[in-house]
């Protein structure tokens, strides 16, 4: 006869139907023993869906208030007592803004939002607009629980518009009514015109949007979605064409340069990115790719003909024992103690030191040196993740980028 322990063996190994089928006073009992392991607990927690026993309720709730208990045992009891009411004036309560515990406060505003809570809309709002997936889940969930709960325009009224994050959920809701969000293109932030542009799923209207477009940027919106929803090329290069070529200058970033990153990261780039770097890499001819083997293997005949003994190229991701990027590392001297840079998005090479001997080998073996001033030259308005930021990035970082 099976029971929780061999029903939960170990953390992932879970067996969900013989749960659901357990007896749910015996569920709650484990659900709230602080002897048990904690996902033995969530698994125990998640069978009690639709069936909590009602004599281990004042238990449950308790457990959900108990800041020294596991927060994830906790989170999942908020989702699963969405229902009580009795809950909402802890919830309010000032203390729950010091919840320090990793994702509590998403927790507790999306349930202040099932429950119906209009006063957490506006907190609602900035998670939605966080650029963290579980946050913005949590966030967007809490705001649909008040629209369910109240309608639209009550929760609009709690908005008041000011803030990106409140222009963001009320396209999100407008969207979610039917309504035309093409006005949103022209937002003056570019991750509320970005979401405006991502709702958008008629190529007609689009078409529409752009012959009206009241700004440049509106009209980059616009021509960024059509291009997503057809991939015609050339009505985008139309657009690009009609409006002069609009692009991001930056001082100091040459062409070459600025081909190789436009065309590395203007495709990827974050929601706050300004639009003309995304239609740029679209409208644009993006540069040869190089060679790398025969990059690799002329930097270290270059090395070695200095007389600076280099050690055989690794990738950035193998040197660094993890992750992945856009350049190859190569140790050279006694000991292999110095390092020069071979990026794989061009002739673009570099180091920390900013070592004459490696530069005057390289550049004299065709490659173009990057030093400490045309590195730190900031890429503006292009937003690229990196260690969790996703504000615009130098030239060196750029070039010789790791993310692990």
């Amino acid at each position: 006869m099976p029971n929780i322990e061999t029903l939960t063996p170990a953390a992932g190994r879970n067996d969900a139907a013989g749960l659901r089928a357990y007896d749910a006073d015996l569920l709650a009992r484990c659900a709230v023993d602080r002897a048990q392991p904690w996902w033995r607990r969530t698994a125990c927690v998640d069978a009690l869906t639709g069936r909590v026993p009602r004599a281990r309720a004042d238990e449950l709730l308790a457990c959900v208030r108990d800041a020294e208990d596991s927060a994830t045992v906790r989170k999942a009891l908020l989702g699963l007592l969405s229902d009580r009411v009795e809950l909402l004036p802890w919830l309010r309560h000032e203390d729950r803004q010091r919840e320090g515990a990793y994702g509590m406060s998403e927790a507790i505003l999306q349930a202040r939002g099932v429950l119906g809570d209009r006063t957490a809309a506006a907190e609602l709002a900035t998670l939605a607009f966080s650029p963290w997936r579980s946050r913005r889940a949590a966030g967007e969930a809490g705001l649909d629980a008040l629209v369910d709960r109240h309608g639209v325009e009550a929760v609009l009224c709690e908005l008041g518009g000011g803030r990106p994050e409140d222009r963001a959920a009320i396209v999100c809701m407008r969207d979610r009514a039917g309504e035309d969000v093409t006005d949103a293109l022209a937002d003056p932030d570019p991750q509320v015109a970005h979401l405006a542009q991502s709702l958008l799923a008629d190529p007609d209207q689009i078409r529409a949007c752009l012959a009206g477009a009241p700004t440049a940027d509106a009209a980059l919106w616009a021509a960024y979605a059509l291009h997503r929803m057809t991939d015609d090329v050339a009505q985008t290069r139309a657009v690009y064409e009609a409006l002069g070529r609009p692009r991001v200058e930056v001082d100091g970033l040459d062409e070459e340069l600025r081909r190789a990153i436009v065309h590395e990261y203007g495709h990827t780039c974050e929601k706050q990115s300004d639009p003309r770097w995304r239609i740029e890499a679209l409208c644009t001819e993006p540069p040869p790719p190089p060679d790398q083997e025969r990059q690799l293997a002329l930097a270290t005949a270059a090395l070695t003909a200095a007389g600076l003994a280099p050690r055989t190229p690794v990738s950035c991701g193998e040197a660094n024992q993890q992750g992945d990027g856009t350049y190859h590392v190569i140790g050279y001297g006694e000991g292999g103690g110095s390092e020069v840079f071979i990026s794989t998005l061009g002739r673009f090479a570099g180091d920390h030191e900013d070592d004459p001997a490696a530069r005057a080998a390289l550049e004299a073996a065709g490659f173009r040196w990057i030093d400490g001033a045309t590195g730190s030259i900031r890429v503006t308005g292009l937003g690229v993740y990196y260690f969790g930021s996703r504000d615009p990035l130098s030239v060196d970082t750029l070039l010789f980028y790791w993310q692990d």
